[in-house]
């Protein structure tokens, strides 16, 4: 029988207790004993194993206090490649008392909610950690504020220095200094940023771990992860202590994420190796560090298709759970140089940027390479290549994989409906009504030059560019015949009187600008020559014109038939 995909499971042991098929990540454990950072920040993508990570952290360096838990938690990792590095490592097991927070929860519309949200978290993680009221090294005063804490009846400052406060707890009750686990430190960050109470929670969040990690004699050390590395003065202000790993870094690069060796050896797994030159366009891309690596969310999530369908299709799973918000933002805000880079980038070119590593979402949209690298940390572009330019990092970046290309795409789509729906173009089908080509070409030109195109699914994109615009009409019905496949125009425009106009129209996307005129000539050709007009003859339609239009970029050709009538 093979082993259950785990969808959506992020806890450690549930993954090995349940026999989940699991993607052996425990060298973490080494390369982070050997390295000994103290305070060590992990910046990856969405859904790239950050949260199994420090479950499987947790599970392994952790005294609960209790032997039998101790022993459960040990074995959790037989057969492990952590248990064959070596009784150096091996030791460490069960040796730390260990804080776990995440920090999820907060996604909230209002600092109040989000606020009452992280108060849940930090009582709940102080009620797992409630035997400590029964030892004799804690203090009377220090029980009463634990249980206020726990009870979620305690002040903001109480709240906000809690993790402080906890570790010190744990340290003085067994006698080990603590390990501090933070998930995901800035989606209230990112969520705030949005909601327009970013202050308050940076705030909040600065002197909740400050606290915790500066100065404090009660750690042993810290493993905090995010998505983005915001700047030591916005949340880390005086941390110089700080290990910040990100994608750039060569260190820990193939902890998160899949490699193509793990890709293949699941795929065998499950029989379905044959379709792996999908799965690689699709969730390949990355690159951390000089390690490859597949998103791992997109693959597993394949692979469950791929199990009971082995023809299944690709589906860009991952725009389903990450914050689209940034990419509709940029969209939205994007000045004429901006939507040329997105195009460059949609055409699978590089857009070359300076490394700016510690950025906050208030800067983002202070100047372009902050965006760039915002996208670039965030995971919606890649590393193509690394330079080293005077005193300054550089970076060619691009679209990882075909999978991201579809959020680029259909946010763009989404974006441009929304902006055409808000505009008027009847002098658009008065043109139309009249024959009048070159005006329908003005109005269309004028339409490609303000939108951001994109050439690599080039058909799609003008057939869903000019399908919009013309649905827009209260006055003609629009048929898409394009998904119906059945050997038809593009589109049919009709009156819903059978006594009114109809029209046909048939696109053609050239090669190059010499080719347009030729182009929309064809067009209309192939109305004539495969007998388009006919389904609206059946239909009772009597007064028919045609239309063929070709497109280059930001450049169209229309050429205006008589039909009938």
């Amino acid at each position: 029988m093979k082993k259950a995909l785990p969808i959506g499971v992020e806890n450690f042991r549930d993954m090995i207790e349940s026999g989940y098929y699991y993607v052996d990540k425990t060298m973490l454990i080494k390369e982070l004993l050997d390295l000994k950072g103290k305070v060590n920040l992990f910046t990856r993508p969405r859904r790239f194993g950050k949260t199994l990570n420090l479950s499987m952290l947790r599970c392994f360096f952790e005294d609960t206090g209790d032997d039998e838990k101790n022993a459960q938690n040990r074995e959790l990792f037989h057969g492990l490649k952590i248990m064959e590095a070596g009784e150096g490592y091996v030791d460490q097991m069960g040796s730390c008392p260990v804080i776990n927070l995440t920090l999820k929860s907060a996604k909230q519309p209002t600092f109040a909610s989000a606020y009452e949200k992280l108060k849940i978290e930090i009582a709940e993680e102080f009620k797992r950690h409630r035997y400590v009221l029964e030892l004799e090294g804690t203090a009377e005063d220090d029980r009463q504020k634990f249980r206020e804490i726990a009870g979620g009846k305690a002040g903001y400052d109480d709240y906000s220095g809690s993790l402080k406060f906890l570790s010190r707890c744990l340290c003085q009750a067994t006698g080990k200094k603590t390990i501090i686990l933070i998930d995901e430190y800035d989606v209230p960050l990112e969520n705030a940023y949005f909601r327009g109470f970013y202050g308050e929670m940076a705030d909040f969040i600065r002197s909740l771990l400050e606290s915790a990690l500066k100065t404090n004699d009660n750690l042993h050390f810290a493993v905090i992860t995010g998505c983005l590395r915001i700047s030591k003065e916005s949340i880390f202000t005086g941390l110089n202590h700080l290990n910040i790993i990100s994608v750039l870094d060569k260190k820990y690069s193939e902890h998160f994420g899949f490699t193509e060796s793990e890709v293949l050896e699941a795929m065998r797994h499950y029989g379905v190796e044959n379709r792996f030159p999908t799965m690689k366009k699709w969730y390949d891309g990355y690159k951390f560090g000089n390690i490859d690596v597949y998103n791992p969310w997109s693959v597993v999530k394949f692979l469950y298709d791929l199990y009971s369908d082995a023809d299944a299709f690709p589906r860009p799973y991952w725009i389903n759970t990450s914050s689209n918000d940034i990419i509709k933002d940029m969209i939205a805000r994007a000045d004429r140089e901006t939507k040329g880079q997105i195009e460059t980038l949609l055409s699978g070119g590089t857009l070359d940027i300076q490394v700016h590593e510690e950025v906050t979402y208030e800067d983002v949209h202070s100047k372009g390479e902050n965006l760039w690298n915002f996208l670039y940390f965030t995971g919606y572009l890649t590393k193509a290549e690394e330079y080293f330019q005077g005193k300054y990092i550089f970076l060619k970046v691009r679209i990882p994989d075909t999978e991201v290309m579809t959020i680029y795409e259909n946010t763009i789509m989404d974006w441009m409906k929304a902006k055409i729906e808000k505009q008027d173009f009847r002098d658009l089908y008065r043109a139309i009504e009249d024959g009048s080509a070159e005006k329908i070409k003005e109005i269309l030109n004028e339409q490609l030059f303000s939108t951001i195109s994109f050439y690599d699914s080039a058909e799609n994109f003008y057939h869903g560019f000019l399908t919009g615009i013309l649905s827009q009409s209260e006055d003609y019905l629009v048929k898409s015949n394009r998904e119906s496949g059945a050997g038809r125009s593009d589109i049919m425009i009709k009156s819903p009187s059978l006594r009114g106009r109809s029209f046909v129209l048939e696109l053609k996307v050239s090669e190059k600008i010499d080719d347009l005129e030729t182009d929309a000539k064809k067009a209309l050709q192939q109305i004539y020559g495969k007998k388009y007009m006919e389904e609206l003859h059946r239909e009772g339609y009597r007064k028919i014109d045609c239309y063929g239009i070709a497109f280059y970029r930001k450049d169209c050709e229309v050429r205006f038939g008589k039909g009938c009538g």
